[in-house]
């Protein structure tokens, strides 16, 4: 069944937005856009959290999530990713934190977050975000992946990312998830970046990391130059709807304090 392009979105929670409003121009066409400003430190798990609030009854049947330092090639793509993970019955797609990308050896149960598509109509259906906080654990031996192609090391019981709760709920939940193969750049100017590739074997995007340090960094920012320099870009740009939840960072060193009083008490 084809898939209408207005029940697909993309959202990104954007930390860095001189870097955001170039990669945005290499986002897919014909799709809504939404950003969470991130400036006040909402990342990860509190960005899952907070998008489901955000855009639940916005008519969103399938959600891209690319952070600002994602860089499609072959932006369009994407949709024959979403056609193949409908077909195939997969809630979500993305990464393995472990054992996939030369520097990522977490956990390889998991997705990181820096690209990953959901099937946002049913997931908010499950949803449930006191049940998805509870999940920060995992068994020995609990998942049956076979992780004898893994190329680098990870490490199966890891809890490194506190939004591995999201994705270990998923799968304890009966949900299948497509985990996507990557391949680490080893070149001298970038032994960082890493290629994600459709099931067809396409490049689809390329991750550079270290979003935060753009335009701040020089090596890092000459690096992701390298990459964008190579890029052809779109002369019209759909502008993001934003959404920005202006007392998470007080809420958070609320919270923080609260702990700390919490430790002292005897």
């Amino acid at each position: 069944m084809k898939i209408s392009l207005n029940k697909i979105a993309i959202l990104t929670t954007v930390a860095n937005f001189e870097l955001y409003n170039k990669t945005s121009n290499l986002f897919p066409d014909g799709i809504r856009v939404y950003v969470i400003d991130g400036r006040n430190g909402m990342h990860g798990l509190h960005s899952i959290l907070y998008m489901f609030k955000k855009l639940k009854g916005e008519g969103i049947d399938w959600l891209i999530m690319a952070d600002e330092d994602v860089i499609f090639k072959k932006p369009q793509s994407v949709f024959s990713l979403i056609e193949f993970m409908n077909h195939n019955n997969y809630s979500a797609c993305g990464v393995r934190d472990g054992g996939v990308i030369k520097h990522r050896n977490k956990n390889p149960f998991a997705i990181n977050t820096f690209f990953s598509i959901l099937d946002f109509k049913k997931i908010s259906l499950l949803f449930k975000a006191r049940e998805i906080l509870g999940n920060q654990f995992i068994y020995k031996n609990e998942f049956p992946d076979n992780l004898n192609h893994l190329e680098f090391e990870f490490d199966k019981l890891s809890l490194y990312e506190p939004y591995y709760c999201f994705y270990f709920w998923l799968r304890r939940m009966g949900e299948n998830i497509l985990f996507l193969n990557s391949k680490t750049f080893e070149n001298e100017s970038d032994k960082i970046s890493n290629e994600v590739f459709h099931p067809n074997g396409t490049s689809l995007l390329i991750h550079t990391w270290y979003a935060r340090s753009y335009g701040i960094n020089k090596k890092h920012t000459l690096r992701i130059n390298r990459i964008l320099n190579e890029i052809e870009f779109k002369s019209n740009v759909k502008k993001p709807i934003i959404y920005k939840d202006s007392f998470f960072y007080l809420k958070m060193q609320i919270l923080k304090t609260a702990k700390k009083v919490i430790m002292k008490i005897p």
